[in-house]
């Protein structure tokens, strides 16, 4: 997969005229082509209920495989390994500091990287619809980092924002700017990279009890 310029290459930028709203970017060319990348679905920053379904898919396509992989290795009281590849080099820091804070934020579910049998990876560009997840429904998804997004909102807190998705999270905007998943909602002053202590909770449950334990938490959840 060929490698976008570099993020600081994009500083010439005017950001005052991207027109963001939430984590979403109003004017970029095409992303480039994921992996595996038929029938994806994608969920953007515009908080739909389509959105919400495509970010619990790409859940339950991380967790079905990182369970399985569990399950073959026969140590099924540890903590859930979840790998990822990084084909985002831009974003390579903030990838690996969103993962320092999630490992120390959290004790049910472990990120790792790997260059092989990894459930999901992180990928750059520009993209109209900013920085998203997609599952394409196999047990493989991927992070789309946007490079104009960033330019606007800090990188780390979008890194950490979409890995929440990952992980179990749902969107909400409506949010303070304590709050992960608020994304966007707060505004571009708002660079906070730590799940509060509710989302904290919320993964760990989520995580706790294999598969369908995990489900079940995730539909109660707010």
């Amino acid at each position: 997969m060929p490698h976008r310029k570099l993020l600081s290459s994009l500083a010439l930028l005017a950001t005052a005229a991207l027109g963001v709203t939430g984590f979403a970017a109003s004017t970029a060319a095409a992303a480039p082509a994921p992996e595996r990348a038929e029938a994806t679905t994608v969920s953007s920053y515009a908080g739909s209920p389509r959105e919400a379904a495509n970010n619990k898919a790409f859940y339950d396509a991380v967790m079905k495989s990182a369970l399985a992989k569990q399950a073959k290795s026969g140590n099924s009281l540890a903590a859930v390994t979840v790998r990822y590849r990084v084909n985002a080099p831009t974003f390579a820091t903030q990838i690996s500091r969103s993962t320092q804070i999630w490992n120390s934020s959290v004790t049910n579910v472990r990120l790792v990287q790997s260059t092989s049998g990894y459930d999901f990876y992180y990928t750059e560009g520009n993209d109209s619809r900013g920085s998203y997840a997609s599952t394409n429904g196999h047990g493989r998804g991927y992070i789309f980092l946007d490079y104009r997004q960033a330019q606007v909102y800090d990188p780390t807190r979008i890194t950490a924002h979409e890995t929440g998705h990952v992980l179990g999270l749902p969107d909400h905007y409506s949010g303070p700017c304590s709050e992960l998943m608020s994304g966007g909602g707060p505004g571009p002053s708002c660079t906070n990279p730590y799940p509060n202590s509710t989302e904290r909770r919320r993964v760990n449950q989520l995580w706790a009890n294999g598969f369908t334990g995990g489900l079940n938490a995730f539909t109660t959840a707010r």
